[in-house]
């Protein structure tokens, strides 16, 4: 019988004992099969295969084949495939066959027994005969696991990387014959036979229930090993085996406390075996019904100390993505042990805290779902699942950002899963929208998302209308209140009590509440049959729902509904503000949120998807892409005619920033398609009445729908151009009098060819009718200037001398403001009034004639500019086709760059661009300065513009002409720079001083053009223009603040030294001004290297010397210092911003520099130039506001400071303490020295004055008044000695005590007159005491004695 085998610690250590006293199965002679050639290994492979299918299953336990297997498991990895192939097979299907066998040993046993006449000596024989066939069974099985198991290894170690191991099995697969060597089938059904081999009774084979500890060591040891392997675990196969025997031995074989700690190694140390071990644990749970090695591992993650956590965050990270498997897997069991675990809510890993959210969102959705059970179990699960629900309330107001993001994400999957019920419902919306205005981002989302799925899984209805709810509502309480007094037992609490039982229990009531719900949905579209203008049309038949309870039930469910949809409409203005977050997830998720609220018709909705339209101009292209996309999905329908409804109101509504991100998006939509031609075809029709009921404001925003698509497609007015006359100019411009505006812009958006077709056509009525909008007195006063600008536009795109025809229109208006003076007669006997109504229409001929010249003037010089253009690009043009000839023609190029190079030595293609420009200047000067010493038409009128404009007294009595004036005024200097600088002052002067902000704001923007125009002449004047920052009217602020912005932000207008006026924006009373300030801000941190941080040293020693409020200063500065992101800035910033300690005496401006330095992000770098800069700032450490401002500094220093620097930091701290103290002390003990020297002071100079008082009136003074005066004298100096010495006692602790009570005695003291015995007392009294009477004393006494 060959000895015993035991398993070794490794596969070598075989021939280590292979001396010993045959006490255990070891290698003997081991053969060198390295040194074979690969026929002899074959033939030796061939023969080990035979004898281990030849012979007995036992023979493996034979000294020579143990050897020989021994030796090619140790070269394993040196066979050919085919040799691998057979030594596996061989010992696969030895084992395979040995299994069963054990099973048949426990029948064997039996075959011999004394009842059956056998002698004792044949029994003990039999028993002998079984002990060492379970003894060769057993070692068999030993070896054949023991050899495979290392197969496994050495193969698995012996291959290459992943993506090289991939391709040799692929192309395995095709070129190698059916008996060659493919491992991964081979590997898993290694690791099926020993998963299975653990399942038979092994009992038998051990001989008690457990296996021995050296057999289990090894399989769980190996099991463990193979589980690093990342490669292996993707194997189903074999990772479903490895998985059975780490159950089974944990489980079935009693191996939990090895088991427990290697996996949570494993899991520590990898993060891709999370998964399989959660399988692994969750299959030993299922397949022996027993939870021990789950109960165990969770024991020992409750028993681990929260601070290990924070230091292992990749293995906190794992922990809790296991314990989120398990709790997926295994709800119940984790339910009833999830006490282990809360306690780790309260440590500093928020990454365990995000793992304890899931687990109680995993437990929540599917731990409670069973009904079956007994009432105290159901109750005890209830309160459970409460208990879980309050936690996930209470978690949303975590510390950690990452929490409170994972808790609002729980409850949306909740939401998801239907484990929400109706009475949590608008407690978890509640807490949603609070969530909205969180500080980080990633939060918002969250928040963002759960609505979302709040909306789309809500148990009220397709339809959350406020106004349906409250009327369905409304119907049902009358009912209620009729089945009331027909059962007065009934608890009159009974609907809050529904709701209550409701929120304890979404398992069992939430189908209920789905039921209800559905019922509910039905009736808010059946009783509300027609909603129209907001006021809902309610039929009064009211759906029977039974008894008083069901009734109850379905109130509190609309009651709920109503609650919710408030609740979402509530959030309507955080939501836009949200859409001007600088984060685009919170962008993206509003609009979808938005959309989600408009599909559900939730109150005001509607107005907020209309502002999301100017950020089609952001420059995030994932905003633009929500933004089109949501456009697309809102207002582009299937239908036609809807699609052309829904866009030519959507024009009608907006204003004018809406209408300019209107026609961006749809320009863009048309070039890709998504605007049809039917679509537009539908618009033709609305514009032309063809469509019954069409309106003429309709019509007119259908044109303008149709004027935005012409200008990325020009053709869409091809069709449609004799319309555009006949409509737009016809009778219905009387009616929408901004139609005849449109009809102008379509006029401007014409390509070329259907210019020349109208032209051909419809040439001269167009003009005239163009004329006559600008001339004419057809069109409102409030209307005339927009058509009239379109007008003039208009002309200049279409007509081919546009100048000729601007003359004549200049003309005629002029002639009509001087032809009504002349015709209109003033009589000197006519009365006041008669002479104002005459004045009055003056003043308007006057003003439009004012518009139009201006007017004509500006669009003179756009088309002058145009003219350039073209024959630039024209030049351009043929100088290409020259160089193209002359690349054709090879045998002239030569001569050619010849050519090129004698013109560009002579400058004569400069000469040529340069002429150009000279003509170019000398036509845009004609058009006010004129040519020469002539004048023409709007040269004549800039003087008397000017000089109109300067005539303050007729400009505030007519404050619509002073509007018109100034207008024309700018466009004017726009044009001409001398104009503009003789004028400039008096525009200055304007825009400062003028009663009508209407004019100011005007003034304010034309500053912005004048900037850009002419820069060297506005330079000087920048100071004044940064002053509209602080004007009385809102309008101004805000023009003033979009005209810097764009000034500075493209480089018009360098950033002086007056940036504090737009930082001082920042806290404008008005919000939309403030949302601008910032916005410019943030964009202005965005260019070069910020310069934000080269301003903030100035923007803060001006703002400090402001009368700004403390707190504004503060709100301002947090902000601007939120824009530096560098550390490095942030690093310099704490040197300057501690060196401007030295330079500043004022106690308000040291509190307003350490709140800075508090605001900013300290690194250690930045901590340490801190405390290298002490000298710098040690003095203003005695005031408190400033050391609690150093104290927020260390305090944000200590949380990300390694141990050494956090020594470094609190050493600091205490030095920076101790110093406070003994400064205060010293700046106390000073006011206290000189409240001492002031007061002796004060005494000498009483003393040397009274001397003199009684020596010059002593003559003068009877024996009766001196008698009195000492006694007042004396009195007066006892009291208020008294009262020194008493402030002397509270001198230590206040010095302005001590003044304070002195000034008190030196006010009162003169007031006591005593006479009598009081006078002996006194003056004894005053015999001990040194008199020290102040100046007061002295006035008092000479006034006594006067």
């Amino acid at each position: 019988m060959a000895p015993p085998f035991v398993f070794p610690q490794t596969l070598t250590s075989l021939e280590e004992d292979n001396d010993s006293d045959y006490t255990r199965l070891t290698v003997q002679n081991p053969f060198p099969i390295s040194s074979l050639r690969p026929p002899e290994l074959e033939e030796f492979v061939k023969g080990v295969s035979f004898d281990l299918s030849d012979k007995e299953l036992f023979c493996v336990e034979e000294q020579e084949v143990f050897d020989r297997v021994y030796s090619l498991v140790k070269g394993f990895a040196s066979l050919s495939p085919g040799c691998k192939f057979n030594l596996v097979e061989s010992l696969r299907s030895n084992l395979s066959v040995l299994l069963p066998n054990v099973d048949s040993l426990s029948r064997s046993g039996g075959f011999l027994s004394r009842d059956d006449g056998h002698d004792e000596n044949d029994v003990r024989g039999g028993e002998q005969l079984v002990a060492d066939r379970v003894a060769s069974h057993r070692n068999a099985f030993k070896i054949y696991t023991f050899f495979l198991v290392h197969i496994v290894l050495i193969e698995e170690s012996s291959s290459s990387s992943l993506n090289n191991a991939a391709k040799v099995v692929a192309s395995s697969r095709k070129k190698q014959p059916v008996n060659s060597w493919n491992w991964e089938p081979q590997r898993g059904r290694i690791m099926n036979l020993i998963s299975n081999s653990l399942e038979i009774n092994l009992s038998l084979l051990f001989g008690s229930s457990d296996p021995d500890e050296n057999y289990l060591s090894f399989i769980m040891k190996n099991a463990f090993l193979m589980f690093e392997n990342a490669l292996l675990l993707k194997d189903s196969d074999a990772k479903d085996a490895l998985c059975r025997i780490i159950g089974t031995c944990a489980t079935k074989y009693h191996y939990i406390a090895q088991s427990c700690a290697s996996i949570l190694h494993l899991i520590h140390k990898y993060d891709f075996v999370v998964t399989h071990l959660a399988d692994a644990v969750a299959g030993a749970e299922k397949k022996y019904a027993d939870g021990s090695m789950a109960i165990s591992l969770i024991r020992e993650i409750g028993r681990t100390n929260p601070k290990d956590y924070v230091k292992d965050t990749v293995g906190a990270e794992n922990i809790g993505r296991f314990l989120v498997e398990l709790a997926d897997r295994l709800p119940k069991l984790l339910s009833t042990n999830i006490g282990l675990l809360v306690p780790h809510f309260g440590g500093e890993s928020y990454k365990i805290r995000n793992a304890l959210v899931g687990v109680l969102g995993k437990l929540i959705a599917k731990a409670f779902n069973d009904v079956e059970g007994e009432v105290s179990s159901k109750s005890t699960r209830l309160r459970t699942k409460q208990a879980m629900l309050e936690i996930l309330l209470e978690r949303c107001r975590d510390v950690s950002a990452y929490t409170r993001s994972r808790v609002l994400q729980v409850w949306a999957e909740l939401c998801e899963e239907h484990s929400l019920s109706i009475g949590l419902w608008n407690e978890v919306a509640a807490v949603a929208s609070g969530r909205l205005e969180d500080k980080s981002a990633i939060v918002r989302k969250s928040a963002l998302n759960l609505l979302i799925m709040m909306l789309q899984h809500n148990p009220f209805g397709p339809q959350l209308r406020a106004a349906s709810f409250e009327a369905t509502l409304e119907q049902y309480k009358k009912k209620l209140n009729e089945l009331t007094p027909n059962c007065p037992s009934e608890n009159p609490d009974g609907l809050q009590s529904d709701i209550d039982v409701s929120c304890g229990d979404s398992g069992v009531e939430n189908e209920e509440s789905e039921g209800d719900s559905k019922d509910q949905d039905s009736m808010a579209d059946s009783c509300l049959p027609h909603v129209a203008d907001g006021t809902p049309q309610v039929d009064n038949s009211v759906p029977d729902f039974g008894n008083l309870e069901q009734t109850r039930t379905l109130v509190a469910s609309l009651e709920a509904g109503l609650r919710f949809s408030q609740c979402i409409s509530d959030t309507m203005p955080t939501l836009v503000q949200l859409m001007a977050s600088s984060s685009s997830s919170d962008v993206e998720n509003t609009i979808l949120l938005l959309m989600r609220c408009r599909q559900f018709q939730i109150d005001g909705s509607e107005a907020c998807l209309r502002k999301m339209l100017p950020l089609v101009f952001s420059q995030d292209k994932s905003i633009y892409e929500a933004v089109e996309n949501a456009f697309v999905t809102i207002y582009i329908r299937k239908n036609p005619v809807e699609t052309a409804k829904n866009l030519l109101n959507l024009a009608i509504d907006s204003n004018i920033g809406d209408l300019a991100a209107l026609e961006f998006i749809l320009g863009a939509l048309v070039s890709k398609g998504d605007i049809t031609a039917s679509m537009l075809s539908a618009l033709w029709d609305f514009f032309c009445f063809n469509i019954s009921g069409t309106t003429a404001e309709q019509s007119r925003g259908a044109l303008s729908v149709l004027c935005m698509a012409a200008k990325s497609s020009p053709t869409v007015l091809s069709s449609h151009l004799q319309d555009i006359v006949d409509i737009g100019f016809g009778r219905w411009a009387k009616v929408e009098p901004l139609l005849a505006r449109t009809a102008c812009l379509a006029l401007q958006r014409l390509s070329e060819e259907d210019k020349k077709k109208l032209l051909s056509t419809n040439g001269n009525r167009v003009f005239g009718i163009l004329e006559g909008l600008v001339s004419g007195f057809s069109l409102p006063e409030n209307i005339w200037y927009a058509a009239a600008d379109r007008a003039i536009a208009a002309l200049y795109t279409i007509h081919p001398t546009p100048e000729t025809i601007a003359a004549h229109l200049v003309k005629k208006s002029l002639k009509s403001v001087f032809d009504s003076s002349e015709g209109s007669e003033v009589q000197p006997d006519m009365d006041s009034d008669r002479y104002n109504v005459l004045t009055n229409v003056q003043v308007a001929k006057l003003s439009r004639y004012l518009f139009v010249v201006s007017h004509v003037a500006m669009n003179q010089l756009v088309y002058i500019e145009s003219c350039v253009r073209k024959i630039q690009k024209a030049k351009a043009k043929r100088e290409k086709m020259i160089a193209e000839d002359r690349k054709l023609d090879e045998n002239t190029a030569s001569d050619a760059q010849k050519d090129d190079n004698i013109n560009s030595e002579l400058g004569l293609a400069a000469s040529e661009d340069a002429m150009l420009d000279g003509l170019a200047e000398s036509a845009e000067k004609e058009i006010v300065s004129g040519g020469g010493t002539e004048k023409n038409l709007i040269g004549n009128c800039a003087p008397f513009l000017s000089k109109l404009c300067r005539n303050f007294g007729l400009m505030q009595k007519y404050p619509e002409l002073q509007a018109s004036g100034m207008l024309a005024l700018c466009r004017l200097m726009i044009i001409d720079a001398e104009f503009c600088e003789s004028n400039l002052q008096l525009l200055f002067t304007v825009v400062e001083n003028a009663p009508s902000e209407t004019v100011r704001s005007n003034c304010t923007i034309a500053l912005g053009d004048l900037a850009v125009r002419f820069p060297n002449l506005l330079e000087p004047w920048t100071e004044n223009m940064y002053a509209r920052l602080r004007d009385q009217s809102v309008s101004v602020r805000k023009n003033a603040v979009l005209v810097l912005s764009h000034l500075i932000l493209n480089d018009m207008m360098k950033v002086k030294g007056y940036i504090n006026e737009m930082a001082m924006r920042l806290e404008d009373e008005d919000e939309r001004i403030s949302n601008l300030a910032r916005l410019f801000f943030h964009e202005l941190s965005k260019k070069g290297n910020n310069p934000i941080y080269n301003l903030l040293p100035d923007i803060l020693g001006k703002l400090s010397c402001q009368n700004l409020k403390g707190e504004s200063f503060c709100n301002i500065m947090q902000f601007l210092i939120g824009s530096i992101k560098k550390d490095k800035q942030m690093e310099a910033l704490v040197e300057k911003l501690c060196n401007r300690f030295t330079g500043v005496s004022d106690i308000r401006q040291w509190e307003y520099i350490s709140y800075c330095l508090s605001q900013l992000a300290f690194t250690e770098k930045s901590m340490r130039k801190l405390m290298e800069s002490f000298k710098a700032y040690e003095h203003v450490l005695s005031e408190d506001t400033v050391m609690e401002n150093f104290r927020n500094i260390i305090n944000k220093g200590k949380k990300f400071a390694k141990p050494e620097l956090k020594s470094t930091i609190e050493e600091f701290e205490e030095k920076i303490v101790k110093f406070h103290n003994e400064k205060k002390e010293l700046v106390l003990t000073e006011k206290n020295a000189q409240a001492h020297q002031q007061k002796v002071h004060n005494l000498g100079t009483f003393m040397v004055t009274k001397k003199e008082a009684e020596g010059s009136g002593e003559s003068e003074i009877t024996e009766d008044e001196e008698e009195a005066d000492n006694s007042v004298d004396n009195t007066g100096i006892l009291h208020s000695k008294a009262n020194t010495i008493k402030s002397r006692t509270h001198s230590d602790a206040s010095g302005e005590v001590t003044e304070l009570e002195l000034d008190e005695d030196e006010v009162q003291w003169p007031l006591v007159h005593r006479r009598g015995a009081s006078k002996s007392r006194m003056k004894s009294t005053t015999r001990s005491l040194k008199v020290e009477p102040d100046t007061s004393t002295r006035r008092n006494t000479r006034s006594k004695r006067r």
